[in-house]
């Protein structure tokens, strides 16, 4: 087992560890050594879970050995109340996941390390519970009768129960190799103490613990445990969705109907309790408490339904404290809420004993208005409140509350401030935190929401090979639709049937298992019962849309109802393995079920489409009001940056993206698509929230015969791929790339970040069309090209390699000048050294460059001197003017000189050459070939430059990138003009900008001035639908 030396860690690993495992775990230690917080991501396949645990196992070893069975024996003798850190004050290790299937999987990690640590895993009594008749029971009224049973003079013990203490003092060892819940039911059923309270007991002394989120998240969960939290270790593992759970955790809803249920269960106590005085003289229940609890309930459910509630679109909104003023007319205080609590607990008892839950599913109502009732009073000041927003919505009644077609208000409380709960942990002395999972972009987001700061940040990359994923941005349909699913446009039929045409391409081409990801259930029914009823409307075949699917792939469709998940996954993989098919696809939503979590390696997953950015409704009362709080709390803290309500609703968005798209390449011989079909994908913005490692991969195709054609030969050549060989050095520095093997990696900053702007605008030619009759698709032995098809695929340009990425000529030897093309969007163009008499490409002869242009197009690429926003000398930005770009003339009909780009093709530095950082020798060197009659004078050269210098002053480093990322996509005329004015008139908004906003239009073309100013006027931004 090799040892790996981590900066002053021996770290022992069971493999040879990739270049990025061996980075990722340094950070971990990091965090550790330094007692602070990391945000760690990682993608799924890249053993991430065994080095977190490897890493920070080794950490905790260095301080100390573990505990042993020797060691538990002493602590067994120790008050309940010490736990193993109070004894030998070393730290101890909370590892929490989202899931307890997902804990397994960690554990069967820990079984494959080296590391021994004395260690438990948590569970409910749902999972652990052997007792017969208290294991047929859920939730609350499982963990009462637990209680009723364990308590001494009950009529009816736990025979499990009473032997856990002698079992756990007579095996000191039980830990100290790897447990998992099977193996604490096990040891319960074969000698009989219970597996839930025998994990309760170990946890007092262990060096590391195994618990789902909710445990620490929930204050009441949080204080049942017997830890010394001081230096303790906290691990969130598929941290991913934390957020929204510390925010869900601290807000409730209450329904009219469950505020119904709750005075029915009062009444029935009031009941139970004058029953049991008349009949047994049983006075240990006062029926005077629960008629108080009832007339208290009765007056909130009127005071609701007195809240004036002008429309159900926005409902009644206050700020969070109103909720103390409402409950005071009520006369519930901090004072009577202490008291009303403990009646709360009183009647869910007298319920279970008395059986009367039986007939509700064992549900105590009375229960959750406890729960409310303290999240409300649990701080003496109320501090907490300031980050909440009160909302009463009236709405239809929820059928399971027997008031169907009736209206239903419901009370809400809703926790703006996921930190909250982080707070917590501060308070309490936690050494670190660490949160991890293979999709946390975009991470500042993630870091402001959490209110949490996180010194150590990693981004890591794959261990796959680039032969080993496609990933596109398909910006139309096969008949040149454009692929848009704001909801200005998802509801047009020509969207839908464009949707579904080209859903059955990619069904005939990806092999075995598809997945279709649309924004929600709305547009994933309105779409499949448009294909259902719809043909195409050009061709002789009568089959609808959703037969054609069908005819490659057989299809299942995610449920609404959880209960029903399970069946679709059966129903899924049975068709994936049923030989006389071709594969199944699966049509899923983000943030649904199939996103979230699911392993879909290899053959279950070759490819993943999301078919749009699914944005949450904007309407939605408590999706506006969040908006709505960060663009307050920006307001009132403008001295630091705060994430606005816009960058937070698109931010989200993006992160469900990228939880979809994480489903396929599930380890390092993996392989997969992604294929985006929307056309804001190829916005800069969009793209920079990706997840890092799929970021310089990602293409954008203009045309769909483009995608058919790479696409078909990427899964052609699936076979034939080798998986990546591990790399045992960390590389301290970067080799040179060899031209015309590998595409360049793309530019990063000091610390790593990858500059965005040059994945945006990329649009790759295809081959001739002879070549495309070669190409055999992966679910069909032969196929023909129709005339209609093959004129889609635009003409040929240049030469490919066998990847289908373009051969650039090295500029020796005998060249074909006058039909060779030259692609303006290749990523290595800035580092290249331009040819003489090259062709543009015809696009690039109708656009007038001005000199801000060139500037910028060099500025974007050569972010080895301009990366993150870094300022740029103007020598610098004057000669990216030159050297990009060379202009002569051509006159036109109307007798006016336009101006012709002539671009050169330019090679990589060899292994031994480095490249030349541009100065002013360069600029005047580089100048004499530029030809005077139409290029641009040195005047308009120095008035671009210096323009761009205070564009840069002005802007901040992510606002500059996006700035930089729209003008290459003016050029490329990747995105419509229109679209990129309106985003730079936003970027340019407010009094400081005024004159950069200004300057701007001198360098854009006189026929979109007035298009810009009214953008400019209106200043007040998009934001995507």
């Amino acid at each position: 087992m090799p040892t790996y030396e981590i900066r002053g860690i021996d770290v022992d690993f069971p493999f040879d560890a990739y270049d990025c495992q061996l980075v990722y775990m340094e950070k971990v230690i990091q965090s550790l050594q330094e007692r602070c917080n990391a945000l760690l991501e990682s993608p799924t396949g890249t053993g991430k879970t065994l080095c977190l645990l490897c890493a920070t196992l080794a950490w905790r070893k260095s301080l100390g050995g573990f505990s042993t069975g020797s060691a538990k024996k002493e602590i067994s003798s120790q008050p309940d109340s010490l736990s193993n850190s109070d004894v030998n004050n070393l730290p101890t290790i909370v590892y929490t996941s989202r899931t307890h299937s997902q804990l397994r999987q960690v554990i069967q990690e820990l079984k494959r390390s080296n590391y021994r640590p004395k260690m438990v895993v948590l569970g409910s009594r749902e999972q652990l519970c052997i007792d017969d008749e208290v294991s047929l029971l859920r939730g609350r009224a499982q963990n009462n009768a637990c209680h009723y049973v364990c308590r001494k003079g009950a009529k009816r013990r736990c025979k499990h129960y009473s032997l856990v203490t002698d079992y756990v003092k007579n095996n000191p060892c039980l830990g100290d190799d790897p447990i998992d819940i099977e193996d604490l039911i096990s040891i319960g059923r074969k000698s009989g103490p219970c597996p839930y309270y025998i994990s309760r007991e170990l946890h007092k002394a262990v060096d590391i613990l195994f618990a789902p989120y909710n445990y620490l998240i929930d204050q009441s969960y949080r204080k049942s445990l017997s830890l010394d939290w001081n230096n303790s270790i906290l691990i969130f593992d598929e941290a991913h969705n934390l957020e929204s759970l510390c925010a869900d955790a601290a807000s409730f809803d209450l329904p009219s109907g469950l505020l119904t249920a709750c005075i029915s269960e009062a009444k029935s106590c009031v009941d139970l309790s004058v029953d049991r005085r008349d009949k047994s003289n049983d006075k240990s229940r006062n029926p005077d408490n629960f008629a108080i609890l009832r007339a208290l309930l009765l007056k909130l459910e009127k005071r609701i339904a007195e809240v004036p509630v002008e429309s159900k679109e926005f409902g009644f909104t206050k700020p969070g404290p109103y909720i103390y003023e409402l409950f005071s007319e009520l006369n519930i205080t901090h004072e009577t809420a202490s008291m009303l609590t403990g009646i709360i607990e009183e009647a869910s008892v007298l319920l279970e004993e008395s059986k009367e839950l039986e007939a509700k599913g064992g549900i105590c109502r009375l229960e959750t208005m406890g729960e409310i009732l303290k999240l409300i009073f649990k701080e003496r000041e109320n501090a907490h409140s300031n980050f909440y927003r009160l909302h009463v919505q009236e709405l239809d009644a929820h059928p399971s509350y027997g008031l169907k077609g009736k209206a239903s208000r419901t009370l809400s409380w809703w926790c703006f401030n996921p930190g909250l709960a982080m707070k917590e942990f501060s308070k309490m002395g936690v050494g670190s935190i660490i949160l991890t999972s293979g999709t946390l972009s975009p991470m500042d987001s993630f870091a402001q929401e959490l209110n949490l700061d996180f010194p150590v940040r990693l981004e890591n990359p794959h261990v796959i090979s680039s032969n080993q994923i496609w990933a596109g941005v398909v910006a139309a349909g096969p008949s040149g639709c454009l692929f848009n699913s704001s909801y200005r446009n998802r509801d047009s039929l020509e969207y839908k049937q464009e949707l579904g045409n080209a859903i059955v391409n990619f069904a005939r081409i990806v092999p075995d298992g598809l997945l279709v990801f649309f924004p929600s259930y709305y547009i994933l029914d309105q779409c499949i019962q448009c294909w259902k009823n719809m043909a195409h409307p050009n061709s002789v075949d009568s089959n609808t849309i959703w037969e054609r699917i069908c005819k490659y792939k057989k299809p299942v469709v995610e449920p609404r109802q959880s209960s029903l998940f399970p069946l679709a996954i059966e129903d899924y993989m049975s068709k994936l393995n049923d030989t006389s098919n071709s594969g199944a696809i699966f049509f899923a939503v983000c943030r649904g079920k199939v996103s979230e979590g699911l392993d879909f390696a290899d053959n279950a997953g070759r490819a993943v489409v999301v078919t749009g950015l699914p944005f949450a409704t904007r309407t939605d009362p408590k999706v506006r009001l969040k908006r709505e709080y960060l663009d307050e709390l920006a307001r009132l803290q403008k001295e630091r940056r705060i994430l606005t309500g816009d960058e937070w609703y698109n931010q989200q968005a993006s992160r469900a993206v990228n939880q979809a798209v994480g489903r396929v390449i599930r380890h390092r011989d993996d392989y997969g698509a992604i294929i985006m079909l929307d056309e804001r994908f190829a916005q800069p913005n969009r793209q920079s929230q990706i997840s890092r490692w799929i970021q310089p991969h990602i293409k954008c195709y203009s045309k769909f015969g483009e995608v058919v054609y790479h696409l078909t030969r990427f899964f052609r050549d699936g076979g034939n791929r080798a998986p990546a060989k591990p790399k045992i050095e960390i590389q301290k520095t970067a080799e040179p790339i060899p031209v015309c093997q590998t595409p360049p990696a793309l530019p990063t900053d000091d610390d790593g970040n990858v500059h965005p702007v040059s994945l945006a605008c990329e649009m790759k030619r295809t081959t001739n069309s002879s070549q495309l009759r070669e190409v055999i698709p992966a679910n069909r032995s032969s196929f023909t090209l129709s005339k209609k098809f093959l004129g889609s695929i635009g003409s040929s340009s240049g030469n490919y390699t066998g990847d289908g990425q373009k051969l650039l000529m090295s500029g020796r030897g005998n060249m074909q000048q006058k039909s060779e093309i030259v692609d303006l969007t290749a990523d290595s163009l800035v580092d290249e050294k331009p040819y003489k008499g090259l062709t543009a490409p015809c696009f690039t002869k109708k656009r007038k460059m001005s000199p801000l242009m060139d500037c910028v197009m060099l500025d974007a690429g050569n972010s080895s001197q301009f990366a993150s926003g870094a300022k740029c000398s103007q020598s610098e930005c004057r000669s990216s003017c030159v050297n990009l770009v060379e202009l002569d003339n051509s006159s036109t009909s109307d007798s006016s000189s336009r101006k012709q780009a002539q671009v050169g093709s330019i090679s990589l530095p060899q292994d031994d050459e480095t490249i030349p950082r541009i100065d002013a020798n360069s600029l005047s060197e580089g100048y004499k070939g530029v030809q005077n009659a139409t290029a641009p004078g040195k005047d308009e050269e120095d008035k671009g430059s210096a323009f761009l210098l205070q564009v840069q002053e002005k802007l901040s480093a992510s606002e500059y990138k996006e700035f930089v990322g729209f003008m290459k996509a003016l050029k490329s005329k990747a995105m419509k003009i229109s679209y990129v004015l309106q985003s730079i008139a936003r970027l340019f908004s407010g009094p400081e900008r005024l004159q950069v906003s200004k300057r701007f239009k001198d360098f854009i073309p006189m026929k979109y001035h007035s298009l810009y100013e009214k953008y400019l006027g209106a200043n007040d931004g998009i934001t995507d639908g």
